[in-house]
């Protein structure tokens, strides 16, 4: 489904928190949303790695990295087990390697930017535990929706 942001705010004003404008739009779906899982990470995509692994139907991925700019929390080949296992897409405060592949996939991504460094995996992170990104808190279940005008969440499913 394709979202537009500006009008999902137009039309919800009392129920969407915007993000501040640090996203820039990596995947081939440049539109999407879902309900959100959240990943807190600093510099170790385990969990990112076991979670696109696993069923996301209607779902996006919300990683908190930190902000780090030294190591990618995404790739190609976990973005493309993300597409096979039905995510609807991964917003990574954070960045992301791979960048010409994960253009190619029906997967909606939104990273701060790119560097080709993988990280290690070492197990450590959070699975569902509320954030706080780009001047917004976010909880687990909530929904978040994204586009090439930027990235916002709502406590509820938005049409």
């Amino acid at each position: 489904m394709d979202y537009m942001t500006p009008d999902l705010c137009d039309d919800n004003p009392d129920l969407v928190q915007v993000l501040q404008a640090v996203f820039n739009n990596y995947g081939g779906k440049r539109s999407f949303g879902g309900e959100i899982v959240t990943i807190k990470c600093f510099e170790d995509n385990s969990l990112v790695k076991e979670h696109a692994g696993m069923p996301g139907t209607g779902k996006v991925m919300v990683v908190d990295g930190g902000g780090s700019l030294r190591k990618a929390l995404l790739g190609d080949m976990i973005a493309a087990n993300a597409v096979k296992n039905g995510w609807e897409g991964l917003v990574i405060y954070g960045c992301i390697r791979d960048v010409d592949a994960i253009a190619e996939l029906d997967l909606g991504v939104q990273a701060l930017n790119t560097i080709p460094l993988k990280t290690e995996k070492l197990g450590i992170g959070d699975l569902n535990v509320p954030i706080q990104i780009a001047g917004v808190s976010i909880k687990p279940g909530e929904f978040i929706y994204a586009d090439n005008n930027g990235v916002i969440t709502s406590p509820m499913a938005l049409k």
